[in-house]
């Protein structure tokens, strides 16, 4: 199985803590799937939302194919997401939590179908974002003293 990485919202492991990941696969036009093909996709403030028991993928802008008829497709339509029924089910409970959202991390081509890597995630607060960094920083640091 072959994995072609298209964009990776690299924001998310800082702006939030990752709870759980899980593949959805992502209901496109045929301009949107050339475009993709380029690269021409932006992750930055997007997320997935459950609206009438399906999922949805907000805010991702994936740029106008220029070479497509009649103007091609709206770059910030919200794109169905395509999972399985108890996946859904058990997103909607742990939704249901305070403070959980669900942000896509990676966008990809795998044997030729679009997916699109989603985080459950809760927000991180400006201290805890601090913290994190300062963490790392020490760990960096113990990793040199090492050697």
């Amino acid at each position: 199985m072959s994995k072609q990485v298209i964009a990776t919202n690299r924001k998310v492991r800082h702006d939030y803590e990752v709870l759980d990941t899980f593949e959805a696969g992502i209901v496109l036009t045929g301009s949107e799937v050339k475009s993709l093909r380029a690269k021409q996709l932006t992750l930055k403030d997007s997320y997935a939302d459950i609206v009438r028991g399906e999922l949805w993928l907000v805010n991702a802008h994936i740029a106008p194919y220029s070479y497509a008829r009649e103007g091609g497709h709206d770059p910030e339509r919200h794109r169905k997401l395509l999972v399985h029924r108890h996946e859904l089910q058990r997103l909607v409970g742990k939704l249901a939590e305070q403070g959980l959202t669900l942000v896509p991390t990676q966008v990809y081509f795998s044997d030729g179908i679009a997916k699109v890597e989603l985080a459950l995630a809760k927000g991180r607060r400006r201290h805890d974002k601090r913290r994190e960094l300062r963490d790392k920083e020490d760990r960096r640091e113990m990793r040199r003293m090492r050697r």
